[in-house]
């Protein structure tokens, strides 16, 4: 799309424009620093702040754009004043007081989703959730690869959505949060999916029902939907002028599993695709990803083959099912991005033996009763670590499933090691959040496999 095409959308969207708008980008995370280079292409005015006094990426960015105001060690209020549009990282919320205030005073919040979605022709194929997301939106990029398509895949995900305009893709993917749809308006993506709703970030949203309509807004547009009809939060969220595609684990929908001749087969309508021992991912949350990758695809014209050429190929994502080793019999599996309690029940529930957990970690404000039923079912000991670990212990107390506290992630693997017998598994699937102790779960994922080859 040109830039007097680009401009004209965002005037006429936001008021916004290079002669009259001035930009506050608040937030100089990676995030940040695309909302920067994309509104220094145009040529708009803009500055920059952040509450730290040294963001990682300041340095990179003053050598990139060296004339950009910057201002950083808290919110200058003067900045905020002055801004008529402000960008706001997905990181923060907007209930701090200087965006509050800013808002208040006539200020606009424009997110770089809406940035994005007014700058690029081709189709957008939107994916949220609170678990899988990352994982269906690497499918679908997959698939429109083997399509002899060309495809630009991120957001949420890896490269944030406005570097993703220079590659002039074919069609563009984009996985997307909670936090940055909450400041979303003109996002209509040809095909769309909430993939499920589980109790997450409760210590930014009020509560279940604000989180999942965050989600829901996703769907605003015409685009196609598709909806996961196994989620009765999801399920909900159905309208009846759109075209819409289901899928299911449970019951027959769109894309569902059934049995066939000799086994279990994707299937649509009632054609089957493939057999699901042909998905080479563990778990059965993940034959549900793979439903969800092939409605969306089927959404925007992709070619039935192909798509099911690129999931016999799928060999999943690092710190999602990721199995390490297999050691003495015992298998060891990297679920670290399991960071709230639906990712951990959805991977519990996709062994059909008992295994040993490690868990625990920053719980987020969630309730952790909601774990004990499955994990009384599904494992034979829970290790437990971690700023809320001794919150799960209190939970899981009438389970009489063993329970183990221990302080690191060396102490666990060592402990989990002990218990295991040749057969079981290993499955470390925290339920919490990482910050408590590690750098983000991709650290905490690091550190579990370096502990479980340390056992070799």
């Amino acid at each position: 799309m040109d830039t007097d095409a680009v401009i004209k959308l965002l005037q006429q969207h936001f008021g916004l424009n290079p002669r009259d708008s001035k930009v506050l980008v608040v937030g100089l995370g990676s995030t940040g620093i695309s909302v920067a280079h994309y509104l220094h292409k145009l040529r708009f005015k803009f500055a920059v702040t952040d509450s730290r006094d040294k963001p990682p990426l300041l340095e990179q960015f003053i050598q990139q754009i060296p004339d950009a105001p910057v201002f950083t060690g808290g919110f200058d209020e003067m900045a905020f004043q002055v801004a008529t549009h402000l960008v706001v990282s997905p990181g923060l919320s907007l209930n701090e007081k200087a965006i509050t205030k800013a808002v208040a005073g006539g200020a606009k919040i424009v997110s770089d989703i809406d940035l994005f979605a007014c700058s690029v022709p081709g189709p957008i194929v939107a994916i949220t959730g609170s678990n899988g997301k990352s994982t269906v939106t690497t499918m679908v990029g997959e698939m429109v690869k083997a399509a002899g398509l060309r495809a630009a895949v991120g957001g949420n995900l890896g490269v944030p959505a406005l570097e993703l305009i220079e590659q002039h893709a074919d069609i563009n993917v984009i996985e997307l949060s909670s936090f940055q749809l909450e400041r979303t308006t003109v996002l209509n993506a040809t095909a769309a999916t909430v993939l499920n709703v589980s109790p997450d970030h409760l210590d930014r949203h009020a509560d279940v029902a604000e989180y999942a309509r965050q989600k829901q807004r996703i769907f605003k547009g015409n685009g196609a939907m598709v909806l996961n009809i196994d989620d009765a939060i999801v399920d909900a969220m159905y309208e009846l002028d759109r075209k819409t595609y289901t899928f299911s684990i449970k019951t027959q929908a769109d894309f569902y599993i059934a049995e066939q001749a000799g086994g279990e087969y994707l299937m649509y309508e009632q054609s089957p695709l493939m057999p699901l021992s042909a998905l080479p991912l563990e778990g059965r949350h993940n034959a549900a990803n793979a439903l969800a990758a092939l409605a969306l695809g089927t959404a925007i014209g992709l070619p039935m083959e192909a798509m099911c050429e690129s999931l016999r190929k799928f060999k999943g994502l690092e710190h999602r099912m990721q199995k390490v080793a297999e050691i003495r019999g015992v298998s060891w599996v990297n679920d670290s991005k399991a960071t709230n309690i639906g990712a951990c029940i959805a991977a519990l529930e996709g062994y059909a033996r008992k295994v040993i957990l490690i868990a625990g970690g920053d719980a987020k404000g969630a309730d952790m009763n909601e774990l004990a039923p499955v994990i009384k079912q599904k494992t034979k000991a829970v290790v437990l670590m971690g700023k809320d670990g001794p919150l799960i212990g209190r939970v899981l107390k009438a389970s009489n499933v063993p329970v183990y506290f221990v302080d690191n992630m060396v102490q666990a693997v060592q402990t989990a090691a002990n218990l295991a017998e040749t057969g079981d598994s290993v499955l470390l699937s925290p339920a919490c959040a990482s910050l408590d102790q590690y750098k983000n779960y991709q650290d905490r994922g690091n550190k579990f496999t370096k502990a479980v080859l340390a056992l070799v």
